[in-house]
């Protein structure tokens, strides 16, 4: 069954396709994120000078204390709800409630490894499929990490899919 619940501002959107994300950045004088872009939001420790394994830091893994994950909300959070789930330059909720689209297409890049299997991923690079990262609440902490990589085709918004905005300094 269907529902259409309120509009709640302190939640991220979710099942948006790209084009949507795409356009809302455009319209609001921004763009989507490249995933190195987001990648770095979530992952560099400017003071550490160094990449983290995840917003918060090196360990623990993923769990419903630290981020909104595992199938247990069914539901997008409020932003902060979650306090640890901060990456060091302040971006709120990088693991978890949504994935992200990237400005991305899917493709390999130096060093890339297929995670978990090479079928998940490599078979799948090309043009045709946009970068999502960051999981939704409805991913497997297992899997999740700063630097793993989603797709999927950009007209779909079935997917628990929403985005954040970049822009140049």
């Amino acid at each position: 069954m269907d529902c259409i619940d309120p509009l709640d501002y302190e939640r991220p959107v979710c099942h948006v396709c790209y084009y949507e994300a795409e356009a809302f950045a455009h319209w609001a004088g921004k763009r989507l994120p490249t995933e190195f872009e987001w990648e770095a939001a979530a992952a560099w420790d400017p003071v550490r000078a160094r990449a983290l394994r995840y917003p918060w830091g090196d360990s623990p893994s993923p769990s419903p204390l630290l981020a909104n994950v595992d199938q247990l909300s069914f539901e997008t959070a409020p932003v902060g709800a979650y306090p640890l789930n901060v990456s060091p330059i302040g971006c709120y909720g990088m693991i978890g409630d949504v994935w992200e689209w990237t400005a991305s297409y899917f493709d390999g890049y130096p060093g890339f490894e297929a995670f978990p299997y090479r079928e998940y991923s490599q078979v799948f690079f090309g043009s045709e499929y946009r970068v999502l990262r960051g999981g939704s609440w409805a991913t497997r902490p297992g899997v999740l990490r700063n630097t793993f990589r989603n797709w999927d085709y950009p007209i779909r918004r079935q997917i628990f899919a929403g985005f954040r905005c970049a822009r140049d300094a």
